[in-house]
């Protein structure tokens, strides 16, 4: 997918290489994201819409970035094509719904993580692959060929294959009810993200104007803005903020490590989300969510070895099945890509010919 007119070979080069930069990020922030989360809570944090917060709140982050592409570009364009901000008024509007959207989401994403164990929450979250797809093909006409629709049920097989052993997964303090609010939180999670990824898509393909990488982070920061807004609201509706410094004070790990835990957290989430939308730029929705599948089984080995979580057969071979299916999906795109190239070149090589013939 394609959002702007590339007629350079380096181009496309730097496409590549960004998006194998944004599979890193989305990578690092997608891991170690509920890990710390369920950090916040194990430790003595209870503050659902706080830790809702955290998942958008560092958005400020991102002005640093956007500021040093406008100092770079005052260095190599005119000043008169030079702006802080390229975001019209259509696409803010676009942004800020999304945001909005992802707001309710982190909510039902950090109560499920408040009462599930990171190994269950994950398995859920996997699901969202098949939402991912079901809403790309609808909203934007997803194309699916065979090792793309294998690949997404190898990783939702995966995702079944680690259900085998939920119920032993719930937490000794925690009653039946809780568990299973916090089992349907996750799903509605699951569902809702899936939706919210083809709309980036989609915001994306019906902009009204060139979408480069520079506004891919202001459309970040935006939806973050949002999103943040939304939590905030709900933490004043909750008390939070008053509660916040008691809370510190009793947690486990202490104070200081308090805060550092709820920055790190902050700072993590920023790149779980820069990741998702920079991938869905520089190649789709699908993917993104594909990356996200695959990197299920990756949290639930961090899982084990941080958090002492149980270890099971089914596990391992869920790894194997998220490997199995993203070989799958990019062994298809590689020879897609190799299909397409000679008749690219074909087409290429006519245009002169038909100028010459004119």
């Amino acid at each position: 997918m394609e959002f702007v007119k590339e007629s350079e070979p380096n181009t496309t080069t730097m496409r590549k290489a960004l998006l194998v930069i944004n599979c890193i990020i989305l990578s690092i922030g997608n891991c170690a994201g509920p890990l710390m989360m369920r950090l916040y809570f194990i430790h003595g944090g209870k503050r659902v819409w706080f830790s809702s917060w955290l998942e958008t709140g560092g958005w400020p982050i991102i002005l640093f970035p956007i500021a040093c592409g406008h100092f770079y570009r005052s260095r190599t364009q005119p000043s008169s094509e030079n702006k802080l901000f390229f975001m019209k008024p259509h696409l803010f509007i676009a942004a800020a719904v999304i945001g909005i959207l992802t707001g309710l989401d982190d909510y039902l994403y950090a109560y499920g993580v408040a009462r599930l164990p990171v190994s269950t929450s994950s398995l859920i979250i996997a699901s969202q692959l098949a939402f991912t797809a079901g809403f790309a093909f609808v909203l934007v006409k997803q194309k699916f060929t065979s090792y793309s629709i294998n690949a997404v049920f190898l990783l939702t097989i995966g995702s079944g294959v680690l259900a085998m052993h939920t119920s032993s997964d719930r937490p000794a303090n925690e009653s039946n009810r809780e568990y299973v609010l916090g089992f349907l939180m996750t799903v509605g999670a699951s569902a809702l993200y899936g939706f919210i990824l083809p709309l980036v898509e989609l915001t994306y393909k019906k902009a009204k104007q060139e979408i480069s990488y520079a506004l891919v982070m202001e459309i970040q920061m935006v939806m973050c803005l949002f999103a943040t807004g939304v939590c905030t609201i709900g933490m004043l509706v909750n008390n939070d903020f008053k509660v916040i410094p008691r809370e510190a004070r009793e947690y486990e790990l202490g104070e200081t490590k308090y805060y550092i835990v709820a920055i790190c957290s902050a700072m993590i989430w920023q790149c779980f989300f820069l990741g998702a939308i920079g991938v869905i730029f520089c190649a789709s929705s699908l993917l993104s969510g594909i990356i996200i599948a695959v990197l299920l089984p990756v949290t639930e080995i961090l899982a084990v070895i941080f958090y002492n979580e149980s270890f099971h057969a089914e596990k391992g071979v869920a790894l194997a099945l998220s490997l199995w299916g993203f070989l799958s999906y990019f062994y298809g795109e590689i020879k897609q890509s190799k299909e397409n190239k000679p008749a690219l070149e074909t087409e290429m090589a006519s245009v002169p010919n038909r100028q010459e013939s004119v």
